[in-house]
């Protein structure tokens, strides 16, 4: 197997609203808020109309993009054996994703996100995790993870207790590791912990420009450039207009973005340029080309509705 991705089992629920919806309802455009209340999840979504429901979870939208790239893949991710769980496992298996994972009933329900798309394109999140954050080492293969030539983490399934086991499990089988920082909030949250994963753990980080940048208090990008020179580890970083560029000691590599796209969703921009470049990477591509394969793919997903194409 190619890579194996572990991370939070979500079903997306897609919702187009108006910029006053996230005004009155306290919401930080462009982050995704994580929901403890499955009562105040429940009295969000009432209010909405549903555009389009898809399994989703940042990883698995990336390696659903490398399973249809011709790669073979493999996922990790807890659900309950209920109806959306059901849906979760018959989106992966239609994409050729090898499913390790045996559902069973849980006390907290497969987990949702609601994904409020604004009409400038950009997407604000409400996820409550249910049984997805309460992944542990238990639900951790270590089989396929040995199969794996990498594995594939999600910063959003970072946490203190038995998520961080089921991880340190899953580091320490692995191949080579790569991991996602998933969000500025999620930085924020575990900076520490992060910071050394990035120094010490991984093979590969992918992160936009902000989060990097928050991670080590970076005052300007010159200091993200240093920093990973630094440490000798690929950093692959996206920098919105700017393009994408992953350095690796002295070797550094930028690729543009493309132009004259019609954005209509940006949801899946990061999970499917992390998709086109482990593509490159896994297939022996040079980094440029491998870069230029993440921006092909995320080009495509930003032109459509939802995080998968």
């Amino acid at each position: 197997m190619k890579i194996l991705g572990i991370g939070n089992a979500i079903v997306d629920v897609i919702c187009k609203v108006e910029e006053n919806f996230i005004e009155k309802n306290t919401l930080t455009k462009s982050t995704m808020k994580l929901i403890f209340d499955e009562k105040e999840f429940k009295n969000l979504l009432s209010s909405l109309q549903i555009e389009k429901t898809v399994s989703g979870g940042s990883v698995a939208n990336s390696i659903v993009g490398l399973s249809q790239l011709g790669n073979k893949v493999g996922f990790i991710g807890k659900v309950c054996d209920d109806n959306l769980g059901t849906k979760y496992e018959e989106g992966l298996k239609n994409e050729n994703v090898d499913y390790f994972y045996s559902k069973k009933k849980e006390e907290l329900p497969t987990g949702t996100c609601l994904i409020l798309i604004t009409p400038d394109s950009e997407r604000t999140m409400c996820t409550f995790l249910g049984t997805a954050g309460k992944i542990n080492e238990n639900d951790v293969d270590i089989n396929a993870i040995k199969n794996s030539e990498i594995t594939f983490l999600e910063g959003y399934l970072w946490d203190e207790g038995e998520p961080k086991k089921a991880f340190d499990k899953a580091i320490a089988n692995s191949n080579k590791v790569a991991m996602s920082l998933s969000d500025l909030f999620c930085v924020e949250r575990h900076k520490s912990h992060f910071l050394n994963l990035v120094k010490n753990k991984l093979d590969i980080t992918f992160a936009n420009e902000q989060e990097i940048t928050n991670l080590i208090d970076a005052k300007n990008f010159n200091d993200v450039i240093n920093f990973s020179k630094e440490i000798k580890k690929l950093i692959v970083i996206t920098r919105g207009e700017k393009g994408a560029i992953a350095i690796k000691g002295d070797e550094i590599s930028e690729c543009g973005i493309k132009k004259d796209l019609k954005i209509v969703d940006l949801t899946g921009a990061g999970d499917l340029f992390a998709s086109g470049f482990l593509h490159g990477y896994v297939n022996k591509l040079t980094i440029k080309e491998s870069l230029e394969k993440g921006t092909e793919m995320s080009s495509k997903v930003i032109q459509q509705i939802g995080a998968r194409l």
